[in-house]
């Protein structure tokens, strides 16, 4: 029964982060995008993400991955609900801030600015952030070896990659304000103490 009630749960919410990220795909589609430093590994993953996406979606929708499922307390379904909406509102939150700024890759849009407020104050990673919560949300919601961790396996990966070519990018184009802004802010968490 636990099992039902949290591939609801997961559909729901997992319903409700795609509308706000096709909302925020469409409102910036038609932007130019500026040079991009993507390269062939970030391109797989970002692929293979979208993949994993249909793993968890099969199990939700069909009983076809149930021969993998395990048992967990019913309390780590809920906190995984609860970490699944807290990433859906930083998802939210990240491309609030960075409004038309955002890319699906790793490319810097025309006119670029650097972004250090709103979330960005605290986090300078605050997508990856939220993809690590949603794989571990998706584990403790999915008690299933496969649709548990598909988005987990792919997404760590991703984020390092991904991060390295951010950052790289970043010291590329604003250098000493990009070093200064690292200084003071937390990569995927934030850095303890008070925002300076």
């Amino acid at each position: 029964m636990t099992h039902t009630i949290f591939k609801l749960v997961y559909f729901i919410e997992l319903v409700l982060i795609s509308v706000v990220r096709r909302a925020n795909m469409r409102r910036t589609r038609r932007l130019t995008k500026g040079e991009g430093h993507s390269n062939f590994l970030d391109s797989l993953l970002t692929y293979l993400s979208g993949f994993v996406n249909l793993i968890p979606l099969i199990y939700v929708l069909t009983s076809w991955l149930d021969f993998a499922n395990y048992d967990l307390p019913a309390w780590l379904g809920w906190l995984g609900a609860i970490i699944f909406a807290g990433s859906g509102a930083l998802i939210w939150k990240t491309h609030k801030d960075l409004g038309r700024s955002w890319t699906p890759s790793v490319a810097f849009r025309d006119g670029l600015f650097l972004i250090t407020d709103g979330i960005y104050g605290y986090l300078r990673h605050p997508l990856h952030t939220a993809h690590l919560l949603w794989g571990i949300a998706q584990m403790l919601m999915l008690h299933n070896w496969i649709a548990g961790f598909a988005y987990l396996v792919v997404t760590i990966p991703r984020t390092l990659v991904r991060i390295r070519k951010e950052e790289e990018m970043m010291l590329e184009k604003f250098g000493d304000e990009y070093r200064t802004y690292k200084d003071r802010t937390g990569g995927l968490i934030p850095k303890p103490g008070p925002k300076k």
